[in-house]
């Protein structure tokens, strides 16, 4: 009986390691992103009633421009701007937003997607260049500048921001509600949009084999 056992537990294991091998063995960065992608949460949970929200109106996710300027636009649900309270003691439901651009890398790595999809909130993300400074994102960027957040987010205390002289590229946002003590919430949200060169000016090559497009990569990030 025993000596059973030990052949059935033997070709179980046989089993299970052909699957892996058949699972992850070969392909480029297509197979890759699908790997990724199947270890996701099919379903997102519903949002809590009277919980803080935060949704990018504009531009839309997925968006194509070929200007380099872009008015950043959100709504925000159960959640108070307090423009006067900024930098002060933290209160229940009030504070500002924490606006966070970045331009994507033209080709990822299926490393760094895994990490920037294992982490659940937006640091940590996959990262490429900041355009959260004064020459990018205008008096908000000042202000970044004076709370030594500078390339990290531009604050607002208005559900609006303007960004400009950004270079051709795919982009990705991520918007915190934060306290007005600057510490963040939980709650965001997130687009992407891509700002396409003019026409004769050519773009962005393709990837070498293994390596994700940036526009598939941000799309598979929340």
């Amino acid at each position: 009986m025993r000596g059973r056992i030990a052949i059935l537990a033997a070709a179980l294991v046989v089993v299970a390691t052909l699957v892996v091998v058949l699972t992850s063995g070969g392909g480029g960065g297509n197979n890759a992103l699908q790997r990724l992608e199947q270890k996701r949460p099919l379903h997102k949970l519903p949002p809590i009633p009277g919980a803080p929200g935060v949704d990018v109106i504009s531009p839309r996710n997925g968006a194509r421009q070929t200007s380099g300027a872009v008015v950043v636009r959100v709504t925000v649900h159960n959640f108070h701007l307090s423009p006067r309270q900024f930098g002060r003691e933290p209160v229940l439901g009030e504070g500002y937003i924490r606006f966070q651009l970045h331009r994507v890398p033209d080709c990822i790595a299926p490393k760094r997607l895994r990490q920037a999809l294992q982490n659940p909130l937006s640091s940590g993300r996959l990262l490429g260049a900041s355009f959260d400074y004064p020459q990018y994102s205008g008096p908000n960027g000042v202000l970044a500048e004076r709370l030594g957040a500078t390339g990290s987010y531009s604050p607002a205390t208005r559900p609006v921001i303007f960004y400009h002289d950004l270079p051709p590229g795919f982009y990705h946002i991520v918007v915190n509600l934060a306290n007005n003590s600057g510490t963040m919430t939980p709650f965001h949200g997130v687009t992407n949009f891509q700002i396409v060169p003019p026409p004769g000016h050519g773009g962005p090559g393709h990837c070498k084999k293994g390596k994700i497009p940036s526009a598939r990569a941000a799309a598979t990030l929340e």
